[in-house]
């Protein structure tokens, strides 16, 4: 199929891309991908001087352990985020960490780029103060560009419109001159968490777990049926006793036979502490 940008893209390269970003990040594409693939990854041909995605296939393959594969996911990968969204989320975790207090720790495993871990550094410093111990927060993303933004800490003063303006003027400094309609987080709060790249199909996970809460939010969506139950087994590893999941509004695992039971809207407990 031609888009009228020069390149195509058959269903044969398709079922490709398909099979790779699969076997590399879990994230499964259906035929009804084909523009979004095409769209994402028609950028790379061009930057790279290439003329078919055969051809950039044929780079990928030649070589399994190239820059290129992180550029592959990168551009495969989707980041939508905002600050508190799902918002009925963070009062449960305010409730869950005042509970529980000493040392609370939270791993995100999709930061994108840091609306969510900010959203919890937020929520855990107005409960417990702000912390004096280094990251309490483990925000991970198997996307390195959006990570750099998230480290960053830079955005746009509307995507915090939905921050109190208590909020705001303690979490964000407000740009001037050219700057004037951007923000940037305070060090105070980026310090509280620790960004990190991490593939939730990669054998071993180095976070320090394990944690009172994990954030797995719209993730699971992008993975087949074997796959979201390995992670949810592998999840169930990673949890203090008592500790919370918390996924995504569309996302339910009740009727899997898991470790995990559902809580209530969409934040599930291990199934033995129900």
């Amino acid at each position: 199929m031609n888009t009228g940008n020069g390149f195509v893209l058959t269903e044969a390269e398709l079922q490709k891309i398909s099979t790779l970003i699969y076997h590399r990040a879990g994230i499964v594409l259906n035929s009804q991908k084909h523009d979004m693939v095409y769209n994402r990854l028609a950028r790379r041909l061009r930057q790279l001087g290439l003329k078919t995605f055969t051809a950039y296939l044929n780079l990928l393959e030649s070589d399994h352990n190239s820059a290129e594969w992180q550029q592959f996911i990168n551009a495969l990968t989707t980041n939508l985020t905002s600050f508190f969204r799902e918002a009925y989320h963070f009062p449960v975790l305010a409730e869950h960490a005042r509970a529980r207090q000493n040392n609370y720790t939270v791993w995100c495993t999709a930061a994108s780029t840091g609306e969510e871990p900010c959203s919890i550094a937020i929520t855990l410093n107005e409960v417990l103060g702000q912390s004096l111990n280094g990251p309490r927060i483990w925000a991970t993303d198997i996307d390195t560009e959006v990570l750099a933004k998230a480290a960053n800490g830079v955005y746009r003063h509307a995507d915090i419109q939905a921050l109190t303006p208590e909020q705001k003027r303690a979490y964000f400094l407000r740009g001037t001159g050219a700057q004037q309609d951007q923000v940037k987080v305070k060090p105070t709060l980026l310090s509280s968490i620790q960004y990190q790249q991490l593939n939730l199909l990669a054998p071993e996970w180095r976070v320090p777990a394990p944690f009172d809460a994990i954030f797995c939010r719209n993730v699971m969506i992008y993975f087949d049926q074997r796959t979201q139950h390995q992670l949810l087994r592998r999840f169930a590893t990673m949890l203090k006793p008592g500790g919370l999941l918390f996924v995504g509004h569309s996302e339910n695992f009740s009727n899997t036979n898991g470790p995990f039971r559902l809580r209530g809207q969409s934040v599930y407990c291990l199934a033995q502490e129900r």
